[in-house]
């Protein structure tokens, strides 16, 4: 496997994903043969949270993208929260890491979804600050012109997560923490030359 770290305690349920059994976080590693898609990576941070924010909008809300060493190896963090599919109300809340080579790239992450009574953090956080909901929600970091199926809000902050630990977005981020402190990457796969994203495609009416 070309990540690995320490299942202890997690049900194994595939060749490639696991499960915390009190929670019900997933943990999952894929192996992609084909390079990423993306039209800029780590050589243009500032273009790549840009792009991934308007990739995300349309399932929910890219909340941040953070450059990563991950066993020696270069990548980008995204924690991203969506709808909870088929259900009236909830978000699940997803942080993946994905290292890039130049043919294929690997994305290893962690799942954690609403519960129980939703929107807990957000409303004691609206309550502390003592705020209306039209000063809850902001313009997004990477894209303030942006209006996404989810909206980019106070409660995303990461300052909030030690109040909230058991939050699932305080829970992906806590296992960001831990991956990068405790996993390792194959040394071949680490060996193998970075992703660097080509030249964009002409457009319509480009000169030859």
């Amino acid at each position: 496997m070309v990540v690995a770290f320490d299942s202890t305690g997690l049900q194994r349920l595939d060749e490639t994903t696991w499960a915390h059994p009190a929670s019900g976080d997933r943990i999952h590693i894929s192996l992609n043969g084909s390079p990423l898609s993306e039209p800029a990576w780590l050589e243009n941070i500032p273009a790549m949270r840009y792009n991934l924010a308007v990739e995300y909008a349309q399932m929910g809300c890219l909340i941040e993208a953070e450059p990563v060493v991950l066993g020696g190896v270069r990548g980008v963090c995204q924690v991203v929260k969506a709808p909870i599919p088929n259900a009236p109300s909830g978000q699940v809340f997803l942080a993946n890491i994905f290292l890039a080579k130049a043919d294929r790239h690997v994305m290893f992450g962690c799942s954690a979804g609403e519960s129980g009574i939703t929107g807990v953090r957000e409303a004691a956080i609206m309550a502390e600050l003592g705020l209306m909901p039209d000063g809850w929600v902001l313009p997004h970091p990477y894209a303030p012109e942006l209006r996404g199926r989810l909206p980019y809000h106070r409660g995303d902050d990461p300052a909030w997560d030690a109040r909230f630990p058991e939050h699932p977005l305080s829970r992906v981020r806590a296992w960001v923490r831990w991956v990068l402190a405790t996993a390792t990457v194959d040394p071949a796969f680490a060996a193998l030359p970075d992703f660097v994203p080509g030249p964009p495609a002409p457009g319509p009416g480009s000169a030859g």
